[in-house]
């Protein structure tokens, strides 16, 4: 498989980070293997002309037949079904569709489908009321088995994601009888896609991760969900100026930046997002969709936006994230989470007219059944009745079926007044082990109540404005909330963040870690969704802190911060993390001095004490050396402002 961490390098390479980034040559590509994709039909339905007026809706068949049915002159009888695709790939080859039935007779009859283009809902379409069909028959078939599958192929009426609708029609006096999505099984009309996607088929052990990390199309079969929450304050680029001196640099990571006004707590970040130079053209768009390419490399299926306006900037970002998606692949879903802390004194008829002004585009995530997703932020923020109001003016006002999955704050306290109005529950989560220790407890809750479950998991959390930090323990509180999705059987993901730098809870690729958050990150996301690779790389990852816990700055910093309440106790430690093919020994040089371990195959985490100076480590076997990472953050006991954000760094990068 080509690794798909590289190709975004190599179409990135303007990006400016820390240390040396080393690509190996591809290798040689080999037969692309096909992917096999399959969407169940969102509606199915016939129609009668013998009852004209009559719904089926219910029906467990759909029944096909001539217009003389029955010996009857007006006894026609058709079917539609529709199909929403999602994720196939712009680069897809030797695509083939098939629209597959499943017959409950055994019948010499022949059915056409014809492309549907107008309007019906199965609820509501009678003989009467049913959209005109026009056009020739993109596919047909002959004879039909009961309980054996029949495959149309319709790929010359199916262009990739979209919605596509057929009417199946006979010409028989006998009644070709096929199974609804009724019918219990999951036995109704399918649309099966098959292709190929050359970039999914080059086996690349050279590339900076330690599996070979699954295609796109495959990772988003699997029904499982992964976003990162996307926080519009921090974009790529705030003035499209060079990273040593853009707005970043001159306001955001100095105590002096923006007037002083962050001068207490030593400047607003201590992370940002990887640099650039300067770009021609709307930069705020190409930034947004090399964020975008960024997440698709990393194997995510989407942003959750975090709307904090409805006119400023952040407005303007939003549209143009959706926007991004959009045009590097609509596949690539943006969840919507109005927050309620930015927009508590926005009225509900004007947040259902900025939804729905959003919600026009393909690229803004909806269920299968066509309803917009919004999970907002605090959701507690408002009553359960307020929301119920807004979901009914978004049903009246503009026709937007809403599947609210609301974002808590306190999921215990909240769950039971929103379990009428929900589709699912989440909540934004801790960031240290010792809070994360028991995460199933929520999901199983939400489960025994019905409702999905998205399970947050975060890296780390360090706030300087706020003067509060979380031990994360290094890597511990990443694999730990991990831990909790895949034992909990959690539905969906959100990854707390993908770019607050504010908070410093980024995954995003960045000064402080480069892509290494993101790497780790897609081992634990590909065990979720497709169970975990095999490790066919030596990889070793370092993190650790710039200073000690209780290094006291340089600078007059007034506002430090101190361990939040509840969290894992404040520790001094360099962990290496070793993804290994097999055993090794692996030796890590703290400040001068050498230390030895010897590490098991697949995947451990060692801790040793941190200390002034240099870090490294070095992974042998049979006296060979298999991995070998040096930090470029040097360990100082007298820092210039407080900084305890987890540097992280790859042997493989």
């Amino acid at each position: 498989m080509v690794n798909r961490f590289r190709a975004l390098l190599t179409a990135v390479s303007a990006l400016v980070t820390l240390g040396t980034v080393a690509v190996a040559p591809s290798q040689a590509s080999v037969a692309a293997a096909p992917v096999s994709v399959t969407f169940a039909a969102a509606e199915d339905v016939f129609v009668s002309q013998a009852e004209p007026t009559k719904n089926f809706a219910t029906a467990t068949w759909l029944s096909v037949c001539g217009s003389d049915c029955g010996s009857s002159a007006t006894g026609e009888r058709m079917a539609l079904v529709r199909f929403k695709v999602t994720g196939i790939p712009k680069d897809a080859g030797d695509v083939k569709v098939t629209l597959d039935v499943i017959s409950a007779r055994t019948t010499d009859t022949t059915i056409s489908a014809l492309p549907l283009t107008g309007s019906w809902t199965e609820s509501a379409t009678t003989w009467m009321t049913r959209p005109a069909v026009s056009g020739s028959a993109v596919a047909s078939h002959t004879g039909f088995t009961a309980e054996a599958t029949a495959k149309l192929d319709v790929s010359s009426a199916v262009k990739g994601d979209g919605t596509y609708a057929f009417a199946l029609t006979g010409t028989s006096s006998t009644a070709t009888v096929l199974m609804s999505s009724r019918e219990s099984g999951n036995r109704g009309p399918k649309l099966t896609i098959t292709y190929t996607k050359a970039a999914d088929a080059d086996e690349q052990t050279g590339g900076p991760l330690p599996f070979t990390l699954a295609g796109t199309a495959s990772l988003r079969a699997s029904g499982k969900m992964v976003f990162a929450h996307y926080f519009t304050p921090y974009p790529v680029s705030l003035d499209n100026a060079a990273p040593e001196n853009d707005y970043y640099a001159r306001n955001y990571l100095k105590p002096e930046g923006e007037s002083g006004k962050h001068a207490a707590y030593g400047g607003l970040l201590r992370d940002r997002p990887l640099g650039r130079d300067p770009i021609s053209g709307d930069y705020a768009l190409a930034d947004l969709k090399t964020e975008v390419n960024q997440a698709i490399a990393a194997g995510l299926d989407g942003f959750i936006v975090d709307i904090l306006s409805l006119t400023s900037a952040n407005w303007t970002r939003v549209q143009n994230l959706i926007k991004a998606a959009e045009a590097v692949d609509p596949g690539f879903k943006i969840m919507l989470m109005p927050d309620t802390n930015a927009l508590a004194s926005v009225d509900s008829a004007t947040l259902a007219t900025a939804l729905a002004q959003l919600a026009a585009s393909k690229s803004v995530y909806r269920l299968a059944d066509n309803r917009l997703v919004v999970a907002p932020f605090k959701a507690e923020g408002h009553t359960a009745a307020w929301w119920s109001d807004w979901m009914k003016t978004m049903e009246t006002a503009h026709g937007i079926k809403v599947a609210l999955v609301p974002c808590f704050l306190n999921f215990n306290n909240n769950r039971d007044a929103f379990a009428s109005i929900s589709y699912g529950f989440s909540n934004w989560g801790n960031r240290s082990p010792a809070a994360n220790a028991n995460l199933t407890a929520n999901i199983t809750t939400a489960h025994g109540m019905g409702k999905i479950w998205m399970q947050p998991v975060s890296i780390q959390d360090e706030r300087p404005n706020q003067g509060i930090f979380d031990e994360a323990g290094n890597t511990e509180n990443l694999r730990a909330s991990w831990k909790g999705a895949i034992d909990g059987k959690a539905d969906w993901v959100q990854l707390t963040t993908w770019n607050d730098y504010s908070e410093n809870t980024q995954f995003a690729p960045s000064r402080n870690a480069g892509w290494t958050y993101l790497d780790i990150n897609a081992y634990y996301l590909t065990c979720y969704k497709l169970g975990c690779p095999k490790i066919t790389k030596d990889v070793a990852y370092l993190t650790h802190r710039v200073q000690p816990v209780a290094a006291t700055p340089t600078y007059a910093q007034t506002k430090l911060m101190n361990l939040r309440s509840g969290s894992t106790a404040a520790r001094d430690t360099v962990e290496v993390l070793s993804m290994l093919t097999a055993a090794g020994k692996v030796s890590v040089t703290i400040g001068g001095t050498t230390q030895t371990y010897d590490a098991p195959a697949g995947v451990s985490a060692k801790t040793l004490p941190l200390k002034v100076g240099s870090v490294s480590a070095t992974v042998t076997r049979n006296s060979a050396t298999v991995a070998k990472v040096a930090s470029p953050y040097t360990v100082t006991a007298t820092p210039y402002v407080q900084d305890l954000h987890y540097r992280a760094v790859s042997s493989a990068r």
